[in-house]
């Protein structure tokens, strides 16, 4: 197998942005809890809300930490992407 990195390999040392998509309401309040990230909630109609939280994240550790949080809110985690 070549030592070359592939184009779809991810980096998991440093830090990225991203955008975690979750059905449910994140309040503005939980930012700080959520590594700053920016919350925004969309409602479609008779759908459930989606809150979209997208931001800087130094490192694995701390995505893991967001994730566990919004996981602890009961809140379904729909999509995690890197968006760098």
């Amino acid at each position: 197998m070549s030592e070359q990195r592939q184009e779809h390999d991810i980096e998991f040392g440093g830090p990225a942005t991203y955008r975690i998509v979750v059905q449910g309401v994140v309040n503005q309040d939980w930012a700080d809890r959520l590594a700053g990230l920016k919350i925004s909630t969309t409602s479609r109609g008779d759908h459930p809300a989606h809150s979209t939280l997208e931001g800087p994240i130094r490192d694995q550790a701390e995505l893991s930490g967001v994730l566990e949080t919004l996981y602890g809110l009961h809140l379904p985690i729909l999509k995690v992407e890197k968006i760098d």
